[in-house]
């Protein structure tokens, strides 16, 4: 039988060219793994679980030792010698190699596993169990999968250990991993082809590699094999939860928890034991056992949902009396710790999935069924509901959660701590979010989320200070960047002046340090541009003015071009031209454009709307309208924005005939002006004096239930008071101050008793309080009380809250539609 073993090994090894030099072993590197003075995977049993404890004489364990160890600092041709001088003993059992196995099938060393072998080949050393684990594990995580098929079935031609399912097992375990997909299939036929038959581990494997290819419909059938032949203990059927939750079937896993809870709360389910490894493990016989009792079927079409069976529900129903579940409970109460924790655990499994697929209905029932049973839940539970209440009702309803878990004396983890702070960075509340964020452990592993979170909120709300000191932290916390947190880096201190100020000579300079600052820690820490800090820079430096700067970029993310789709590219010109146009460098704008379409880099609507406002600038409306052209051949129909860089177009040639005509095209169309196309007309209008068209379009605009703003009134008054029309320049203020508070009567009256008083009092401090609105983010409300007690003060009195009766609006209604008239299409 040994030279069999020998004879087919050798083989193997030649054909896949391996070879066992002292020279070829010095080259293969050991993974580094926690020391430990002692063995703890000896021998196994028949379950598949290791037992620990020492085996063999004291010599032989601390020769395995010196050997270990010398693996481990990387003495590799040391290591040998010292097996080779093991080898001069001529009494030598398995007991005395068995350390130096266990190191090779955890590093992996697959090629020390192989000459530790050979070496006990030579002396004659007969194979057990615990041996064939050790070389069948150390070849499949080392890679050597075929090698370890190879030794699968040469143990299974010999018949030297007996039963080898377990051995199957552990190459199901160390073959993990997408890449090994072909040699699990082939472990896989080969039992079935010697009807070696499955435990309960080696569907716990298979659940495992299902899970990694998130293939949901392997767990579904997984499940039925299972089922079909098991009758699935406590710990079998929390890992199918596990599997179900963790791929997004909530309803499956759901279903198998109301299994589980009603076999933990009777005497069918086998008692769990903690192994030495405080593991926890089914103490019964790992046996094939028809089911007993019908399991529900989770085989699932494509996006259908499994309903729960009435049976298997544990909750207070109509139909269930009261002391159905307060029997249970009992039950429950008189289970052993093991079997609460894993009941616990099942729970927090699918809270957590819950958290990730934004299931709160489901998590506040799981929660509540907790309580029901006589369940208590921990830090983790609270933690999943939690992140699952946060994604779906905010952050708010989180913190109601955190002081329920604190006035219990539970402290939140720091992962629940993170969701809050996260939570708390959307919603731009950079207080409390800095708070939270203290308040992590420095040993988080996912500590990058939320300070990239809070940095983000810094970006929105402009704050570099707040991101300096926040970019401190991580450094004292040794937080290791990431490309997300550069790109934010290049958006917060990208740029000094903008968007208040154009750029100078001396901010350009400080831009260039920051930039090469940011740069250099980029290349400290080998991270390399991609589209996400390419993109920000590029950015900084077009709001910034340095167009030379922003060019050399583009043309560095050209070169990079098989990083950056064409997508992407087509969002970077985006920028580009943006920064083009507003800088007033048109032709370059145009050659760029002219570039993109030339080497077939998609434009889009926002690249079609950049140029037809550059248009503008050129004052050509013939080369507006070729581009609007363009669009429709590629598949691109003008929107609201579209038209708005028309009409700038427009303006910019004082074809207001035009502009109005175009008004009435939008109206056709059915898209719906906002309140920046507006604007844009009223701007021109006003500048050139032309207040009918003003007049036209403010009713226009009131007509389209469309609320003025600040922008709005600033632009009629202008209009007004440059034609010396002050009165009329007064009424309008009042109108159009009404309006920007409320389009509709009974509103009016509202406010009408809250600030009537305030906007009329004599008060010096008026003004002081309608400024205190500001606090409350109402700012139009307090620019329109403001109009208004100006009115108020310029003699305008009574100050009338019913504007459509204003003598002015009247007018601009009454000769509405015989201007329309003019300008229709018809």
């Amino acid at each position: 039988m040994q030279r069999l073993l020998q004879c087919r090994w050798r083989a193997a090894c030649q054909s896949s060219n391996i070879y066992y030099s002292r020279d070829t072993l010095l080259k293969v590197g050991v993974n580094a793994f926690e020391n430990r003075e002692h063995s703890t995977h000896a021998l196994a049993n028949s379950t598949g679980h290791y037992s620990s404890g020492w085996v063999g004489s004291l010599a032989s364990r601390i020769a395995q030792t010196q050997i270990v160890n010398a693996l481990r600092g990387g003495e590799r041709e040391h290591a040998s010698a010292m097996l080779s001088e093991i080898a001069l003993n001529n009494s030598l059992s398995a007991e005395d190699f068995y350390y130096i196995l266990e190191y090779c099938a955890e590093a992996p060393d697959p090629m020390f596993v192989m000459e530790t072998w050979q070496t006990m080949e030579k002396k004659s050393v007969d194979l057990n169990k615990g041996i064939c684990r050790y070389i069948v594990r150390a070849l499949a995580k080392g890679g050597y999968t075929k090698e370890a098929l190879d030794w699968l079935t040469l143990l299974e031609e010999s018949n030297c250990t007996g039963n080898t399912l377990p051995v199957f097992n552990v190459f199901l375990n160390g073959s993990s991993g997408t890449k090994k997909l072909r040699a699990v299939k082939k472990c896989l036929d080969k039992m079935d082809s010697q009807f070696i038959g499955k435990s309960e581990i080696t569907y716990w494997e298979l659940l495992k590699l299902a899970v990694s290819q998130k293939n949901l419909l392997a767990v579904n059938e997984i499940w039925m094999d299972c089922t079909k032949y098991y009758t699935p203990s406590i710990v079998t059927l929390r890992k199918f939860i596990w599997s179900f939750a963790k791929l997004g079937d909530l309803d499956a896993a759901h279903n198998i928890l109301q299994h589980m809870v009603k076999v933990a709360a009777t005497h069918s389910g086998a008692p769990i034991r903690v192994s030495c490894k405080h593991r926890c493990q089914s103490s019964r016989l790992d046996i094939p056992i028809p089911a007993l009792i019908e399991l529900p079927d989770l085989m699932l079409l494509p996006g259908q949902k499994s309903e729960l069976g009435e049976e298997l529900t544990v909750c207070q129903d109509s139909d269930r009396s009261k002391f159905d579940l307060e029997e249970m409970v009992h039950r429950l109460e008189m289970a052993s710790a093991p079997v609460k924790f894993f009941l616990r655990w099942a729970f927090n499994d699918i809270l957590h999935a819950c958290a990730r697929f934004h299931n709160c209905d489901l998590a506040n029932k799981l929660f509540l069924q907790m309580h029901d049973i006589g369940l208590t839940p921990c830090n983790h539970t609270y933690g999943g509901l939690i992140k699952a209440v946060i994604s779906v009702k905010g952050v708010t309803h989180g913190m109601n959660l955190i002081k329920t878990m604190e006035h219990k004396e539970l402290q939140p983890h720091d992962g629940t701590l993170a969701s809050i702070s996260v939570g708390y960075s959307k919603i731009l509340e950079l207080d409390l979010a800095e708070s939270f964020l203290d308040r992590i452990s420095d040993k988080f592993p996912y500590l990058m989320r939320p300070f990239n979170a809070l940095l983000a909120a810094c970006d929105t709300m402009d704050e570099p200070d707040r991101a300096i000191r926040i970019l401190a932290q991580m450094r004292k916390s040794n937080v290791k960047l990431n490309i997300r947190t550069y790109a934010l880096m290049f958006s917060l201190f990208g740029n000094v002046n903008a968007p208040y100020e154009e750029g100078s000579m001396l901010s350009h300079v400080e831009v260039s340090r920051r930039i090469s600052t940011i740069e250099s820690d980029m290349s400290k820490n080998e991270i390399c541009h991609r589209f996400c800090t390419l993109k920000n820079l590029i950015r900084a430096l077009g709001a910034e003015g340095m167009i030379d700067e922003m060019l050399k970029y583009l043309n560095l993310a050209e070169s990079r071009s098989f990083h950056i789709s064409l997508t992407q590219k087509s969002d970077l010109y985006n920028i580009v031209l943006d920064s083009l146009v507003k800088a007033g460098q048109i032709h370059s704008a145009i050659r760029i454009f002219n570039n993109m379409r030339l080497y077939g880099i998609p434009s889009n609507t926002a690249i079609y709307n950049i140029m037809i406002e550059c248009c503008s600038l050129l004052t050509c409306s013939k080369l507006a309208w070729a581009l609007v052209s363009l669009m429709y051949q590629d598949g691109f129909v003008p929107q609201i924005f579209t038209y708005t860089a028309l009409i700038k177009v427009l303006l910019s040639e004082e074809d207001f005939d035009s502009v109005l005509k175009l008004m009435e095209l939008i109206g056709v169309e059915g898209i719906q002006p906002d309140i920046e196309l507006y604007n844009t007309i009223l701007t021109g209008a006003s500048a050139k004096g032309r207040i009918h068209v003003v007049e036209h379009i403010i009713e226009q605009m009131h007509r389209d239930r469309i609320p003025p703003d600040p922008a709005t009134i600033s632009y009629t008054l202008s209009a007004y008071v440059d034609a010396g029309l002050h009165t009329t320049a007064i009424e309008a203020l009042l109108v159009l101050s009404m309006r920007m508070i409320s389009l509709e009567p009974s509103v009016l009256q509202e406010y009408r008793e809250f600030y009537e008083e305030l906007v009329i009092s004599e008060d010096p401090k008026a003004e002081m309080k309608m400024m205190e609105l500001f606090k409350k983010s109402e700012e139009h409300l307090v620019m329109a009380l403001l109009n208004l007690r100006f009115c108020a003060i310029s003699g305008y009195s009574p100050i009338s809250w019913l504007p459509d009766d204003s003598l002015w609006a009247r007018r601009l209604s009454s000769s509405y539609e015989s201007k329309r008239a003019k300008w229709s299409l018809n």
